[in-house]
């Protein structure tokens, strides 16, 4: 397994530098407006870490080809799900924006060195980090707010990041152009790591 040419790499740090310009104010906004179905699937788009975060899931799928495929982009919804519910029921779970951020920076590198795992290992990791994004999100929602509909908007755009990020993968691969989905790996890795520093 290659790694990306120093060429490679220049790209993908300017790329990253362009999007580090965002204000890290804008990375996990709250929601004082989220009460039904379209709020929620606006939500996913309206900050890089979760956006990041989904679309690669989808890439990483698609490295790591059947049956990760299906297995990634259904483990993550599901156990971010699980993560709102535990937010309901009042358990703690200190780190989480840590969390958030570490899995930017996790996926996208493991995007970058093109990573293959047993998919019951590949499942795990997006699992864990689908709880923090879920808990994240089930401990913010407004007094007043529809869980059932907000929760569904928010996994239907995860569905579709995932979907998304999957395709972009898999016809990356088909063009024989799998290094340029290595870049967008090491710029999500850089974002993430940014993130990261913020949160810590």
């Amino acid at each position: 397994m290659s790694l990306p040419s120093a060429k490679t790499c220049g790209r993908a740090s300017a790329l990253a530098l362009a999007v580090l310009g965002i204000s890290s104010a804008f990375a996990h906004p709250g929601h004082p407006d989220a009460f039904g179905f379209n709020d929620g699937f606006a939500h996913p788009f309206s900050g890089i870490d979760h956006l990041l975060a989904m679309l690669a899931v989808g890439l990483w799928a698609a490295q790591n080809k059947r049956p990760a495929l299906w297995v990634l982009p259904l483990a993550f919804p599901l156990m971010m799900v699980a993560g709102a519910l535990l937010a309901f029921a009042g358990v703690a779970a200190p780190g989480v924006e840590t969390g958030i951020a570490a899995s930017v920076a996790v996926l996208g590198l493991l995007i970058a060195f093109a990573i293959r795992m047993p998919v019951w290992a590949s499942a795990t990791v997006v699992s864990v980090f689908a709880l923090f994004h879920g808990y994240a999100h089930g401990s913010e929602l407004p007094h007043g707010a529809s869980a059932l509909w907000y929760g569904a908007g928010f996994v239907a755009a995860t569905a579709l990041l995932h979907l998304l990020g999957l395709s972009i993968g898999l016809i990356a691969g088909q063009k024989m152009a799998a290094q340029a989905v290595r870049v967008g790996g090491i710029a999500i890795a850089a974002v993430g790591g940014y993130l990261l520093s913020g949160a810590l």
